[in-house]
């Protein structure tokens, strides 16, 4: 008898945090999606990652993990944040390809199919964009400037209004074992290890059980992180804004020397203005000094050469 040809493996990377009443609902919809969606055409693995979850995240995912053998846990000692996590959970996969989805079910995986089927086209990664998403219309539009500014000065191929709800393929989850970087912005580096990338958008769901993880300074944070992982932009404004201000003071203070020599010009004692320029001096050599700092951390943290994570207990690993 003919020999039954082999499925491919998927891996599907779920990052948890404090999520005891998802995991059991992203697992039962994964599965309906591989066994039901996909009528069995590939096999599939989950790996959860838990951040040291403070409730029965890891509990829920022991009970999950004892009834199917598919379902791959590790857990660290403690939590180290999304990015690691989440590059954590690409390294751990064993699968011709992987697809990230949050544990919270609002990125629906019922996009499953459509992913497979531009991976099957040649795409090695492929992005969900969010064309709509449960949120205040002031965050909306701030998102949508910050994805356009974070395009427009990346050095790397970044994906407009694209998330985390993604696949890779196997050549760039390889290059992801082989990379070290210390602060990670993972969504960045899959694009900038990608050869031939796509997307397709789809509508975000409202979140149904638990909270957020990401409130808005946490935002602010992934922003930072991609800014500075993905350009060097900021620096290099430091230094024109530096060079502009030097030149500006240099040619005022020409012009206070011609004014006393030739003209005999009695200035004005200026009290509240020496006073704003020295403010405004000191406020800006910390805010130049806070974005070298950044890129400094950064360097700093890279060559101590840290563990991205530690797991501290695992699952079918």
């Amino acid at each position: 008898m003919a020999k039954r040809k082999k499925n491919k493996l998927i891996s599907i990377i779920v990052p948890a945090y404090n999520e005891q009443d998802n995991v059991q609902r992203v697992y039962d919809q994964i599965k309906n999606v591989f066994t039901q969606s996909l009528e069995n055409k590939y096999d599939f693995e989950i790996v959860f990652t838990d951040n040291h979850s403070q409730d029965n995240t890891f509990a829920e995912l022991q009970k999950i993990a004892a009834k199917d053998k598919r379902v791959r846990v590790a857990r660290f000692t403690r939590n180290f944040g999304f990015n690691k996590s989440l590059l954590t959970g690409y390294r751990l996969a064993k699968g011709d390809a992987a697809i990230q989805i949050d544990c919270d079910l609002q990125d629906p995986p019922q996009m499953f199919p459509k992913f497979l089927e531009l991976w099957e086209q040649g795409h090695d990664v492929v992005v969900g964009l969010r064309q709509k998403r449960p949120e205040p219309g002031w965050l909306l539009k701030l998102r949508k400037i910050f994805y356009r500014l974070l395009s427009q000065i990346s050095e790397d191929n970044l994906v407009v209004d694209g998330g985390d709800f993604r696949l890779v393929d196997r050549h760039v989850l390889d290059q992801l074992k082989e990379i070290y970087i210390a602060t990670p912005y993972v969504r960045g580096l899959v694009s900038s290890l990608s050869r031939n990338q796509t997307g397709f958008a789809y509508e975000r769901k409202e979140r149904e059980f638990g909270e957020s993880k990401f409130p808005f300074i946490k935002l602010v944070g992934l922003a930072i992180e991609g800014v500075v992982n993905h350009s060097t932009l900021p620096l290099r404004l430091a230094s024109l804004l530096g060079f502009a201000i030097a030149t500006v003071t240099g040619l005022l203070a020409v012009t206070y020397l011609i004014g006393r020599i030739f003209f005999e010009l009695d200035w004005p004692a200026g009290f509240a203005t020496n006073v704003i320029l020295e403010l405004f001096g000191i406020s800006l050599n910390a805010i130049l000094l806070g974005i070298i700092g950044e890129y400094l951390s950064r360097l700093y943290q890279q060559q101590r050469a840290y563990p991205i994570t530690v797991i501290e207990k695992t699952l079918n690993l």
